[in-house]
Parts: C-alpha cells; structure tokens; sequence
C-alpha cells in the first residue's frame, strides 16, 4: 500500500507528466511536426541555429539607420521587435521554418539613396516603407502576385538582387575605411596605418575564414571576436578603438517613443518629393522579388513546394512578409524581409512554423543584451575640409561586406548568351555602384531592357508593365532637368 504523502507526489508527478504530453501533442498536431518528418527537439536547435546566423542584423542595422539621426537604441529595439512580430506571422499564420527581420541591401537603400541621397528625413523614409508595405499585402492576398512576377524579366530580378550585393559590399569597405574619397581617383585605398581600419581588416579575414571553412556563423563570430580584439587594444592605449559605454534598457523605449509611429509625419515631405514613385517602387521591387526568391528557395530545400510548383499555404508566406515590413515600419526600422539565413535551421531539420517561434522568442532575450552593444557604434578618425567627423565602423562593416559577397551569386542564374538581357542586367548594377544609389540602378535597368528588347527585334516579348515603366522612369530624368 503507497503512503498518503507518496500517493499524493506519485499522482502529482504523474499529473505534471500528463499535462506535459498533452502540450507537446498540441504543439505536434498545430505545426503538423510529425507530417512534416521532424520532432520538437529538432525545430527548437533549428530556431536556435538560425537565430545565430542572423542576429549580426541587431547591432548592424541600428549601426546603419542610426546615421540618419535615429536613435541607436530605439533602432536596436524596433529591430528586435519588428522580428521578433513578423516571425511570430511566419511561425503561427504560414507554418514556414522561415525567420525575418529588417533586410540587407533595403536599409543601406533606406539610409544613403532616400536619406543621404535625395534629403528626405527619416519619417519619409518610414512613410514610404510603409507604403510599399500596405502595396506588397495587397499584392500578396490578391491575384496581382502572379502578374507583377510574370511582369519582370528574370534577368532583372538577377540583376537588383547581385547589384544590392555590390552595393552594401562598397558600402562596407567604405564604413571601414578600406575604400576612400580620393580627389583624383574618385575611389582609392585608404590608410592602412590607421588602428581603425587594420581592425576593420582584422574583422574581414576572420569572417572571410570563418566561412571558408564552413562556420555557418562566421558573421556573429566575427563581430564578436573583431568587438573583443578592439576593446582590449583600446584598453590598451591603441587610438580609434571600440569602447564600452554603460547603457540601459531606459536608452530602448526612449528611443523607440521617438521613431514609434513617427512615419505618420513623413507622409507630407514624401509625397512633395519628385523621387517619390521611384522610393516606394524600389522598396515594393526589392522587398517582394526578394521575399519571393527567398521563399521559393527555402521551400524546396524544406520540401514544402507543391506538385504545381508553388509554397504550400498559398499566399500565407507573403502575407507574414508583408505585414513585417508595416508593423516594422510602425515601429520605426526599414524593410523587414524573409531571411536566407533560415536555410541554416533547415539544413538542421527545421520544417514547421515551430523553428520560427524560436527564433522569434530568441529576439526577446536579445534585448537583454543591447548594453553591450556600444561598442558596435562608430569611431570618429578625424575630420574632412568641411569640418565634418570622419567615422569607420570597424566592428560591424565586415557583415555589409559579407553579406554582399554572397548575394552576388545570383548573377550564377543570367544567361549570358543573351545580350539583350545581359547590357540592361550589367547597367543595373553598374549604376547602383557608381551612382551611389539602388533606385537609379533599378532605373536604368528598366529603361534599357525594352530598348535592347526592340533593338533585337523581340519587342513582342516585353510585358505591357515594362513599356509603362520604361515612360515613368524616363519622365522622371527628364523633369530632373526641366
């Protein structure tokens, strides 16, 4: 006979059992876990491996947005919380292994073309993230996603998706201090005696290494090791070194009660801007082909592409995507898109929705972190004939490299053998580059791919959408002069 207090811990013990099975066969059967031919165990260090291959976008999209007068913190936590939401969407709503967060590529876009560029503030610059936000879900829940994709030539797609890549890359080199303004040369190598930019050059040979030897991480890894390396030099006396700033979480919610919602003050100065078409174009353009791209990819690898070749769960993928980039830009950060670096919790066996509400639970606990972060802002080296600060970023301009080697891949998938398609495809990302600006890089693209089109006599080829796009964007350099 078992004792009255035994009785009593056997049952409660076996109650706490019961409960837990119970919770676990809810979670199975809600993301369809053994369907899919994965376990909780499995989703869990899925999320977990992504989250790590990603989370370089905490301290490097703050770094970047921050230099439009944004706050750091506020940044850090629109950024935590845009992902941690939009994930959240992706985990629930579509039941896709698929994490998002603010995008490479469209927050350089959003920094130095519509702010630095064209002089727009911020909360233009959010207004017209939201924008295309509002334009992408109503593209994503209505039939017009087929015609937009059918629309665009597959050599374009490549083109901006390569030419982002070039882009942030320069971009990088140039926070870092590898690339310069030279008067004579326009571009040149710059002062490799400076502390700042040998540690910016330490900081792109780990990542460089780390990855070649297949470190699914080398991005964080590297921005921790090169944030590590500079605060000890800097404790030692070396100059234009990274330094630890106390901070709390006060420096988060302050900053966010100041970009929160502030877009709905942009939409006056966006709307007065000759360059407003061509700014919400280019964030749609960028964030739905990019997310379309990032999807298909990630869903065959997942095997979740049906047998009529499209995402299984229709337009729920695209949805979540969609109202990312409004809540995000609500909240106060750029573009939020779907993340390639998911494929890296796939590659671990993630294929549910569960993989993301770990990485989006992940996202909470990083704010908890933020404190440490100061020593990610930038440094300033000196000061130009203007009088204004010189500032490299050395810690985080190796991600913006990076991440920009690997988006050039895309350029795998051109055919070359087809010159029509080719010279429109090279202009786009020449004039991303040189121009300084991912808009006017879409733009000349668009304009030369019917011209080239009807020069080789295949003007029967381009979609009604081109022709239309081909008009807008050249009335749009003919007012420039008028």
């Amino acid at each position: 006979m078992i004792p009255a207090k035994s009785s009593f811990l056997w049952f409660h013990d076996t109650g706490q059992k019961n409960r837990r099975f119970f919770l676990l066969e809810k979670i199975q059967s809600f993301f369809k876990i053994r369907e899919r031919g994965s376990s909780v165990k499995t989703e869990v260090l899925a999320g977990l491996t992504t989250f790590l291959a990603m989370a370089y976008i905490l301290p490097v999209n703050s770094a970047m947005l921050s230099q439009t007068g944004m706050p750091f913190g506020g940044v850090f936590l629109a950024t935590a919380l845009s992902a941690l939401i939009a994930t959240l969407i992706m985990g629930l709503f579509a039941n896709y292994p698929v994490a998002l967060a603010p995008g490479m590529g469209v927050n350089a876009f959003f920094t130095f073309t519509v702010v630095f560029g064209y002089g727009l503030s911020y909360q233009a610059a959010l207004a017209a993230v939201f924008i295309s936000g509002v334009l992408f879900l109503i593209i994503s829940v209505s039939g017009l996603r087929k015609y937009v994709i059918d629309a665009i030539p597959d050599a374009l797609k490549i083109a901006v998706g390569a030419g982002i890549g070039f882009f942030i890359t320069f971009i990088g080199l140039t926070n870092a201090g590898i690339i310069v303004d030279d008067g004579a040369t326009l571009v040149a190598l710059g002062d490799f005696s400076n502390p700042a930019v040998l540690l910016g050059l330490f900081g792109l040979v780990v990542a460089v290494a780390l990855y070649a030897a297949g470190n699914k991480f080398s991005i964080i890894l590297a921005i921790g090791i090169t944030t590590v390396v500079g605060v000890v030099l800097g404790l030692l006396g070396v100059e234009y070194m990274p330094a630890y700033s106390a901070q709390g979480l006060d420096g988060l919610f302050s900053g966010l009660s100041e970009i929160g919602f502030s877009f709905l003050s942009g939409f006056g100065d966006l709307l007065a801007s000759p360059e407003a078409f061509l700014i919400i174009f280019t964030f749609l353009f960028v964030d739905f082909f990019d997310t379309a791209g990032t999807l298909i990819g990630i869903g065959k690898e997942a095997n979740l592409i049906n047998e009529e070749g499209e995402l299984e769960g229709g337009n729920a993928p695209l949805v979540a995507d969609s109202l990312g980039t409004v809540i995000g830009a609500a909240l106060g950060t750029s573009t939020v898109t779907s993340y390639v670096e998911s494929t890296t919790g796939i590659e671990q066996g993630g294929r549910t929705g569960l993989t993301s509400v770990t990485v989006a639970l992940l996202f909470v606990l990083a704010l908890l972190l933020y404190p440490l972060l100061s020593v990610v802002n930038g440094v300033v080296v000196g000061f130009n004939d203007f009088g204004e600060a010189i500032v490299y970023s050395p810690v985080t301009a190796m991600a913006l490299i990076m991440v920009g080697a690997l988006m050039i891949g895309q350029l795998k998938d051109l055919d070359f053998s087809d010159k029509a398609a080719v010279i429109p495809a090279f202009f786009t990302i020449v004039f991303m580059i040189l121009a300084y600006s991912i808009a006017e890089g879409i733009a000349m693209g668009f304009i030369f791919y019917p011209i080239t089109m009807a020069a080789s006599k295949r003007a029967k080829d381009v979609h009604p959408v081109m022709w239309a796009l081909l008009v807008v964007f050249v009335l749009r350099f003919a007012l420039e002069v008028l």
